[in-house]
C-alpha cells in the first residue's frame, strides 16, 4: 500500500474518511460542507492529502498538509494537520506509511521539515511520531484565539485535546 496524492477523483472517498475523522473528535460537520472544504482544497492547491488504499482499493487514510514558512528558520515548511486511518485499518502500518509518504513529499518540495500537534493524550500518536523521528517540541506553547462563533468556537478546539483520543 503506497500512498497517493489526492485528486477530485477521490473526493467521495475523502469525504467518507474526512466526516469519520471530524466524528472521531466529537466535531461532526454535514457531508455537503466536508466536500466543500476539501474540493475547495483540491481545486485552490492550498494544501496537500495523500489518501491510502487497502488491497482492494478502499480508501482507508488520508493525511492532509498545509504549507508555511518557517520564519525562524527562513525556509519553507508544512504542518501536518489531519492525520486519519480508518477503525479497520488501524495497527496495519497505514499510519507510518501516511507519515512517510507526507515526509517524502515534503523533503522533495524542498521543505526543512514537518510540524504537527497532537493531543496530550493520544499516547498511540505520539509513539509513531517519536518512532518516525519527530521530536517534541519542549520549547513553545500552543494558543488559540477564536475569531468568530460557530464552528471556531472555543468548545469545539478543545475537543480536538479530550482525553482519550487516539485517532
Amino acid at each position: 500500500m503506497t500512498p497517493t496524492a489526492a485528486t477530485l477523483r477521490d473526493l467521495d472517498d475523502l469525504v467518507r474518511l474526512f466526516a469519520a475523522y471530524l466524528e472521531f473528535y466529537e466535531v461532526a460537520q454535514p457531508p455537503a460542507s466536508i466536500r466543500a472544504f476539501l474540493e475547495e482544497r483540491l481545486t485552490r492547491g492550498d494544501s496537500h492529502l495523500l489518501i491510502a488504499r487497502g488491497s482492494g482499493g478502499a480508501a482507508i487514510g488520508f493525511v492532509h498538509l498545509y504549507p508555511y514558512q518557517a520564519s525562524l528558520l527562513l525556509e519553507p515548511a508544512w504542518l501536518l494537520s489531519d492525520l486519519f486511518v480508518s477503525k479497520a485499518a488501524r495497527r496495519h502500518g497505514v499510519g507510518a506509511a501516511l507519515m512517510n509518504a507526507a515526509r517524502a513529499f515534503a523533503a522533495a518540495s524542498g521543505a526543512c521539515g514537518i510540524q504537527l500537534e497532537t493531543a496530550r493524550t493520544n499516547r498511540i500518536g505520539q509513539a509513531l511520531y517519536e518512532r518516525l523521528g519527530y521530536v517534541r517540541d519542549e520549547a513553545f506553547h500552543t494558543y488559540w484565539l477564536s475569531l468568530s462563533g460557530g464552528a471556531c468556537a472555543p468548545g469545539k478546539v478543545r475537543a480536538l485535546a479530550s482525553p482519550g483520543r487516539d485517532a
